[in-house]
């Protein structure tokens, strides 16, 4: 006989039971990731029937988290198909994706695919559940809120540096572009800076003002020839007349002349 419920999770009796579930609590202020183990059916049952964005006090998990508020990002079921937000269901569904869209990533030019996600509801089903600390609590958390992760990389775009740094659209860029420092394979200290994007050079004024000449002469240059082509259509038009009118009349001189000698 084969077992309808290879897993102790798919156990409609024993979902209760058994269920746990790995909370991933992200804060962007410290830049810091903590994983919560929690098998208390009592703490998860009140992020039941959430939806991705909404947001949960953080006083279930314990006084440890007393005062905080957590945002739903995201998460994924035992067998590891993602929660996709816009997909009202607490189970899964089969849904046509294309670039752009979440929880598909396309590998050809125009490739569309029909994939299985979860639904963007909480349930019991899930194994790991994404948040975010929208609001810190009194208290520091270990490993949470007391370090201080630094970014590995540094802005790259250019209104992003400005913005980072305060700077006006007179200032210089490419003096605060933050370098990354980084051990070469024989040991020697190297660094190295991110190409800046989106940085309005004279350079790249000129390379602008090149395509919009450009445009201007290939404008200019279609509608030359296409005056030139109605001209020379004309001509060929007029000439066609005159041989069919050249024609016509010869037949008819003819026409007369035989009539006279008859």
């Amino acid at each position: 006989m084969t077992n309808l419920y290879p897993s102790q999770y798919h156990c409609p009796y024993c979902l209760v039971r058994f269920s746990t579930m790995k909370l991933n609590i992200a804060n962007p202020l410290t830049g810091a990731q903590k994983v919560l183990e929690v098998d208390d059916e009592h703490k998860l049952r009140a992020f039941y029937d959430k939806r991705i964005s909404q947001e949960i006090e953080g006083d279930v998990l314990g006084d440890e988290f007393k005062g905080f508020v957590f945002r739903v990002s995201g998460g994924n079921d035992k067998q590891g198909f993602p929660m996709k937000q816009g997909v009202l269901s607490n189970g899964r569904a089969r849904l046509l994706l294309s670039k752009g869209k979440t929880c598909y990533r396309p590998r050809r030019k125009g490739e569309r695919k029909r994939k299985s996600v979860r639904g963007c509801i909480v349930g019991p089903d899930l194994s790991v559940l994404n948040l975010v600390v929208v609001k810190a609590g009194e208290a520091d958390v270990p490993g949470l809120t007391d370090v201080q992760i630094p970014r590995r990389l540094g802005p790259k775009r250019a209104s992003n540096i400005r913005k980072l740094f305060n700077l006006t659209k007179e200032d210089d860029v490419r003096k605060y572009v933050i370098r990354r420092k980084f051990d070469s394979k024989t040991g020697k200290k190297n660094d190295k800076a991110p190409k800046i994007q989106r940085l309005v050079t004279p350079r790249t004024l000129h390379h602008k003002r090149q395509i919009a000449l450009k445009k201007v002469q290939q404008r200019e240059k279609v509608q030359r020839e296409a005056a030139e082509y109605n001209r020379l259509h004309a001509q060929r038009v007029k000439e066609q007349k005159d041989r069919r009118a050249s024609e016509i009349a010869k037949r008819r001189s003819s026409r007369k002349a035989s009539s006279v000698k008859a």
